[in-house]
């Protein structure tokens, strides 16, 4: 694969203030001092790129290394498939007998693929027997952990295949074993022949480790079939912080400091769930899911933890732990947390004592409660209707007809259902919440195909005057398009130049009325595109009477000491309105009448962690009036408020979101859900029922 230069300099940890990065400090050192007492040798924790905690014992230091155990099946064994993946040397779905020819002629082996190997479902038993200590084996399996002669020849002639490939999990040590010969195979003919050169070119040298940063396969090669073959299931030791940069690169999807150093596409292969049988865990009801050689919460295993977290987990509780939604990483070092039993390794181990405290010492989301909206009661989840299986996105908004209009992504619309599938295309909604009914309207030049990052989509709808305003993403930053027919034929503009990656527009009544002055208002997560979750959100406002015409557009620049907003005609110049790092991601804004308050749905991250938050003015401030850090209803990542589905005094309103697949019931969807809004008890005053001459503000 291409290898992007880069120019930034060495990347170097910076130190933080936990308060600043939303974690709780009196929380975090509680935790601390609880690891401390239960040989903890090691502890760091980043948040936001920043070190917000960083711990070590009298035995141990930040420069000395420590033994990683099975982690190196995720730092180690997938690694260096990856880079070989990324290279074009090795496919996750190939048959590993095709590297391993030894296993041609056996009728199981011969079926056991590169993914089976990863993912601890290849029927290769493993060298463990009655929870004996290694060193008390004998046989085959002895030999595998004493490697005599070597491990490699072991797991290769002599672990049997006990199940047909695929049909359980089955943890493995000598199945990653072999995953490491099947990748030097791949690689033998290139200029790195070993998993120790490979890594240490290709990833541990560019991430910044250096030599003595770092040591695996217990320092040994073993050579076999003129293979330079190492340990990739254990036999590791890194510093914690040389851990921390491995998680980080992850995080990162494979970039660092603007190089890819692996392929995004693998990266996400390693760690998102592999689609094979999971771990059964005793002690919970859901079992625990994997990727290839990196643990994973897709499950949901460990509920306080959000579901895109994925983890490297060893023998006496070694854990690097990686929560991109959060832009966290942590590290724990030392020996075992509770007892050695295997059923209490995650629940009182990693979940009791690791990752449930760590979840409560984060304080999300920064934004203070709000002081006008006691809370949001959403309906019940079984109460929600879906309609348009298979659409997502749904930017809505309130026409001159009295009908809502509407654009849907990666579908096929309503009943009776559009041909062929399209990237983007557009309804119309009649009628009430109870009673609505969607008719899709075909557009020869509003509709697109595609799917996914491959495919336009529209970010945010508008009606003003009789006109429809149409924000797509996925071209060009984001582009405008505008429609004088409602939704039939649609006329092209212009496309932002930078950080309006998925916009949206603010949302007033019926074609506009009610709204606030003589501008219409765009919000966007601050980024490029719409499938990242970036720092702060930006704001626009044009001319009602100019919204085609680009050069017309300004840009939110700050506050003034008097707190009016300032705006800017060069987009580089813009402002953050709304700043939450590593959370902003798809939205949108509406104004609620009844209660005079601007709302902003916002979306953490695409696996259902999300807000709404409340603000007097566009531009702020913005204070908490929902937040669900649960993820609830999990892979969702679009939400709307329809200002139609918005009762006169403002306490009732619907929620009109989407996500990706989840089996069964569908989110997949034009899912509508009922909220009731709580208010305290205060008076109505200006602040809280702004009426136009608040609105009026300066340059």
């Amino acid at each position: 694969m291409a290898r992007a230069a880069t120019t930034k300099k060495p990347f170097r940890w910076a130190k933080a203030n936990p308060e600043d990065n939303g974690l709780s400090a009196a929380k975090l050192d509680s935790w601390a001092k609880a690891l401390a007492n239960r040989r903890t040798s090691g502890l760091l924790l980043v948040r936001n790129d920043r070190i917000v905690l960083e711990w070590y014992s009298r035995a141990y230091s930040r420069g000395r290394r420590h033994y990683t155990a099975s982690c190196d099946k995720a730092i180690v064994a997938a690694l260096s498939l990856a880079v070989a993946g990324s290279d074009g040397r090795i496919g996750v779905d190939d048959l590993a007998c095709k590297y391993i020819p030894a296993w041609r002629a056996d009728k199981r082996k011969s079926k056991i693929t590169i993914r089976q190997l990863g993912s601890h479902c290849s029927g290769i038993e493993n060298a463990e027997q009655g929870g004996r200590q290694h060193w008390q084996l004998t046989g085959w399996k002895g030999a595998f952990w004493k490697r005599v002669p070597d491990p490699f020849t072991m797991a290769r002639d002599c672990a049997p295949a006990i199940f047909a490939p695929g049909r359980r999990f089955h943890y493995s040590n000598t199945g990653i074993a072999m995953l490491g010969y099947a990748v030097t195979a791949a690689i033998r003919r290139t200029l790195h022949k070993d998993t120790r050169t490979l890594l240490a070119k290709r990833i541990y040298e560019p991430i910044g480790l250096r030599p003595g940063d770092w040591r695996i396969g217990y320092g040994e090669t073993n050579e076999v079939d003129a293979l330079k073959l190492v340990g990739n299931w254990g036999g590791g030791e890194f510093t914690a912080r040389a851990l921390a940069r491995i998680g980080r690169l992850m995080l990162r999807r494979g970039d660092w400091q603007g190089r890819q150093i692996i392929d995004p596409a693998w990266v996400d292969e390693l760690v998102s769930y592999a689609g094979t049988p999971i771990f059964k865990d005793p002690d919970a009801p859901v079992g625990l899911s994997c990727g290839l050689g990196w643990w994973n919460n897709a499950s949901g295993r460990f509920g306080a933890v959000p579901r895109d977290a994925f983890y490297a987990l060893g023998a006496g509780h070694q854990v690097l732990m990686v929560v991109p939604s959060l832009n966290l990483i942590m590290v724990r070092y030392g020996e075992v947390l509770t007892g050695r039993r295997e059923k209490v390794y995650f629940q009182r181990g990693l979940e009791q004592h690791l990752f449930t405290p760590l979840m409560a010492a984060i304080v999300e989301p920064p934004q203070r409660p709000s002081d006008v909206i006691k809370r949001i009661d959403l309906a019940p989840v079984c109460s929600v209707v879906r309609k348009a299986a298979g659409c997502d996105n749904w930017p809505i908004t309130w026409a001159d007809d009295g009908h809502q209009y509407a654009a849907y992504g990666d579908g096929w619309g309503f009943k009776p259902y559009v041909k062929p599938k399209l990237s983007n295309g557009l309804a119309k909604i009649v009628g009430p919440p109870e009673r609505f009914r969607g008719i899709n309207i075909r557009s020869a030049t509003g509709e697109s195909i595609g799917d996914g990052k491959s495919g336009t989509k529209a970010s945010g709808m508008l009606m003003v005057d009789g006109v429809l305003y149409m924000l797509m993403r996925n071209m060009d930053i984001a582009r405008l398009a505008c429609s004088a027919d409602r939704g039939k034929t649609w006329q092209w503009a212009f496309s932002f130049t930078e950080g309006f990656g998925c916009p949206t527009f603010l949302n007033f009544g019926r074609n506009y009325a009610g709204a606030r002055d003589r501008y219409v208002y765009v919000y966007s997560q601050d980024g490029p595109g719409a499938y990242h979750s970036y720092d702060q959100v930006a704001l626009a406002r044009v001319p009602k009477t100019r919204i085609a015409d680009r050069q017309a557009y300004e840009f939110f620049a700050g506050l003034t000491r008097t707190t009016k907003p300032r705006w800017t005609k060069d987009i580089r110049k813009r402002k953050g309105v709304f700043l939450y790092p590593g959370h902003c991601r798809r939205l949108d804004v509406a104004y609620n009448a009844g209660i005079g308050r601007y709302l902003m749905a916002l979306a953490f991250d695409h696996a259902g962690k999300w807000g709404i938050f409340d603000a007097p003015e566009p531009w702020g401030p913005w204070t908490t009036a929902y937040c669900d850090m649960t993820g609830e209803i999990p892979s969702l990542h679009s939400y709307r408020l329809p200002t139609k589905w918005i009762s006169k005094d403002g306490l009732t309103m619907w929620l009109v979101f989407s996500g990706y697949h989840h089996l069964c019931p569908e989110w997949d969807a034009f899912c509508l859900r009922k909220m009731t809004v709580k208010l305290h008890e205060l008076p109505a005053t200006p602040s809280h029922r702004p009426s136009r001459s608040q609105h009026e503000c300066d340059r």
